[in-house]
């Protein structure tokens, strides 16, 4: 590990191979310099998107983990503990959703709460160990905006209409242990914040007119490179602060 890696910021983006994540993943290495650290779950897609990074002159990395499996993230971490030490940031960006899929509801809450839930905290837990040894550790939990508990109160809202019952609830679990972890951060004045990026049009969500993960990711990558002053606890939308 030598001191060029320590000059660097360094970043893992889960679910970084494709949507969302890729748009943050190459805004992150093209825009800011970041070593950018693409978690995939399929590990060939991963080292392609790291290569092709490599190959415009960015610098990247990858790891295969499996957010529905702890010792793939354990083993994950330990790979990245090992090649570089510390965390800087960390960008909870892959989730799952299987409400339009023809599932009992125990399988649909269970396969969703695994990976958007509790597949999320262990990778947030237990890379926390690294972040606490970075200057400004930082982590985005990103998030939608039917994972907010006042606006699943207005009727009026296109989700109310659509079924997205076990996602909106893995969602707004993810704000109770977005904030867990900042208050585990706070006494080292690590940033912890949640952002909705909007109607994307990904793979996973199929919305149409929605914007293009490159765009959708803006949002992301500004709350990902906040500097010591910046905001921490935070639950905003690309256009506007919501109400959890």
């Amino acid at each position: 590990m030598g001191s060029s890696v320590d000059n660097r910021t360094i970043a893992l983006i889960s679910g970084a191979n494709q949507g969302l994540g890729l748009g943050t993943t190459t805004r992150l290495a093209k825009e800011h310099g970041y070593l950018v650290i693409i978690e995939s779950r399929n590990a060939d897609a991963g080292a392609k998107v790291a290569s092709s990074l490599q190959a415009d002159g960015y610098e990247a990395t990858s790891v295969q983990l499996d957010l529905d499996s702890e010792a793939s993230i354990l083993a994950a971490v330990k790979n990245i503990e090992e090649k570089f030490g510390r965390l800087d940031v960390l960008v909870n960006n892959a989730g799952t959703y299987q409400d339009r899929n023809d599932l009992t509801i125990y399988e649909k809450y269970s396969i969703t709460f695994k990976t958007n839930a509790i597949g999320t905290a262990t990778l947030t837990g237990t890379a926390l160990p690294l972040l606490r040894k970075s200057k400004l550790p930082c982590i985005v939990f990103v998030l939608s905006r039917v994972g907010s508990l006042e606006l699943n109160t207005q009727p009026e809202l296109l989700w109310r209409q659509l079924d997205f019952q076990a996602y909106s609830a893995s969602k707004a679990a993810l704000n109770m242990i977005a904030l867990s972890y900042a208050r585990k951060l706070k006494d080292i004045g690590g940033l912890v914040n949640i952002v909705c990026p909007g109607r994307v049009a990904t793979q996973m969500t199929a919305v149409p007119g929605g914007l293009s993960p490159y765009d959708a990711a803006k949002s992301v990558v500004e709350l990902a490179t906040l500097d010591k002053d910046g905001p921490t606890m935070t639950f905003t939308a690309s256009d506007m602060d919501l109400h959890w």
